[in-house]
């Protein structure tokens, strides 16, 4: 029950010291004792192995107990990493990091569980890092048909007289 991922009958078998194929008759006779005394939870066969999972019928309560408390709204340090994945990517967390300043790897859990960003391939580079993009569910979030109706980085970058206006101010004045 405390896997995350399904086990495979050969991990259980060499756990249990058994046949690989008593772990699977045995598998399949408890999943039917629990489908035939109707529990809120299976024990299924998937990808290649056995997973305790909540029964369908039990998907509203589910999603009611994650949901309860959780917050929908993002923190400005996920709309800015997410802004950030917008407009460079595909880009890697370390980019994401350099640009921010800060460490991101719970933002980008954060924005992969909510499905607003994903892995969309591999850096050539040494490592070979993870290159993230946006997802689907981004643009259908911000309401945008392609990433190209993002509006323009331009827009929100002052005009170099302002730039100028705000570095002078930060100038020190004349001591005296």
């Amino acid at each position: 029950m405390a896997a995350t991922e399904p086990v495979p009958s050969s991990l259980l078998a060499e756990l249990l010291e058994v046949p690989a194929e008593a772990v699977d008759a045995l598998c399949a006779e408890l999943a039917a004792s629990y489908a035939a005394s109707r529990r809120g939870f299976e024990l299924v066969q998937v990808a290649g192995g056995w997973r305790f999972q909540s029964h369908p019928d039990m998907a509203g309560f589910v999603e009611q107990f994650v949901l309860e408390g959780v917050s929908t709204r993002l923190s400005a340090a996920a709309l800015e990493t997410l802004a950030i994945v917008a407009y460079k990517q595909p880009v890697s967390r370390a980019q994401v990091a350099a640009i921010r300043g800060v460490n991101v790897d719970g933002v980008i859990k954060l924005l992969v569980q909510r499905g607003y960003i994903e892995e969309v391939g591999r850096d050539s580079g040494p490592g070979q890092a993870i290159l993230y993009g946006t997802t689907p569910a981004f643009l259908e979030k911000l309401g945008l048909a392609r990433l190209s109706d993002l509006p323009p980085l331009a827009d929100f970058v002052p005009g170099p007289e302002l730039a100028e206006a705000l570095e002078e101010g930060l100038r020190p004045g004349p001591s005296g």
